[in-house]
């Protein structure tokens, strides 16, 4: 009788190469791997046009520098003009294309991350899987929002520091570009913006999309209150922190890059006469009376502390909304 022993094949071999990751991580990583490898695609050729506008600007403003040609006063000779032109380029790119692009940023994060991360589990019935499973909703939830959040995070911040680097160094300094912080498609692209926004709105997309459990309806309502929300900022923003007044000679312009809220004359009396044909001249019509004028702005070292006055209020609402997340997948 032989005595031959058979493997155990319930052991697995000592020379076997487990998964790194595995459970529901993996299982997370799987789901979202398209959203990490658009993002990563879009963020290195966003990348890539942020250090080619860069260099380019720096090659051209180097060479201007070299023949005399970076002051306004040259540009009217032939030559000089002739080495300007080409930082056209660069800053067309800069402020018509990723300025604007960077803007819808979190509105497309909101809609496309945001709102079909839990209603298209809620709309395919596999939500009603986890309850079945030795992972806990809660624990399942953490990961589930955690992959896409710290990758909208990481993505949001490398644009933003890039997109403010670029600005402050090739666009704010540079010989031909004027770009107040201010304005409509510069403000939302700088500093804390992009970071706060993006991490609002994404939130407000996955509660949305838990509440109205469809893709499509919770993709539009997410995109409606996203753009709501920044008229509402927008209007809200001038009372982030205190303005600058300023009682001046009339005619006297206002600092560069300020973001003037409102403006006028005095007439001998002390009374604020918002009149705008009188801040240039005296003698037009109606403003002999005018013996100073006035102004309302917020200088551009405002930009910071009124960014971080937004991004308080941003993220205070992110984790509102988290927790409302939160609370109702243990319902």
């Amino acid at each position: 009788m032989s005595t031959t022993v058979l493997p155990d094949r319930t052991t697995a071999p000592a020379a076997s190469t487990k998964p790194a990751l595995r459970g529901i991580l993996w299982l997370v990583l799987r789901q979202n791997r398209l959203l990490l490898w658009t993002l990563g695609i879009l963020l290195v050729l966003a990348v890539a046009d942020l250090l080619w506008i860069h260099f380019a600007s720096s090659g051209i403003v180097s060479e201007l520098r070299r023949t005399d040609c970076y002051y306004p006063e040259t540009w009217d000779r032939r030559e000089c003009w002739n080495r300007l032109e080409p930082i056209d380029r660069p800053n067309f790119w800069y402020l018509q294309v990723l300025q604007p692009a960077v803007t819808a940023v979190p509105l497309l994060t909101g809609v496309f991350v945001g709102a079909p991360l839990l209603a298209q589990e809620y709309e395919r019935g596999t939500i009603r899987l986890i309850r079945a499973q030795s992972v806990s909703p809660v624990r399942w939830l953490t990961v589930r929002l955690a992959v896409p959040g710290l990758a909208v995070l990481a993505a949001a911040g490398v644009l933003a520091s890039l997109m403010t680097w670029v600005w402050w160094t090739d666009i704010v300094h540079g010989p031909a570009a004027f770009d107040p912080p201010f304005q409509f498609f510069t403000y939302p692209v700088l500093g804390l913006a992009p970071i706060a926004w993006s991490l609002f709105a994404l939130t407000l997309g996955v509660l949305i999309g838990q509440l109205v459990r469809r893709t499509l309806p919770a993709m539009f309502l997410t995109g409606a209150l996203v753009a709501a929300a920044h008229g509402l900022v927008l209007w809200a923003r001038p009372h982030f922190y205190p303005a600058v007044e300023q009682i001046a000679a009339v005619g006297t312009p206002q600092p560069t890059n300020a973001w003037l809220l409102g403006r006028g004359i005095v007439l001998p009396d002390g009374t604020h006469a918002s009149t705008d044909s009188c801040l240039f001249s005296a003698r037009a019509p109606g403003c002999d009376e005018a013996i100073a004028s006035w102004a309302r702005f917020h200088p551009a070292d405002h930009l910071v502390p009124i960014q971080l006055v937004e991004a308080g209020i941003l993220l205070a609402l992110t984790l509102l909304l988290l927790l409302a997340v939160f609370r109702r997948i243990r319902a």
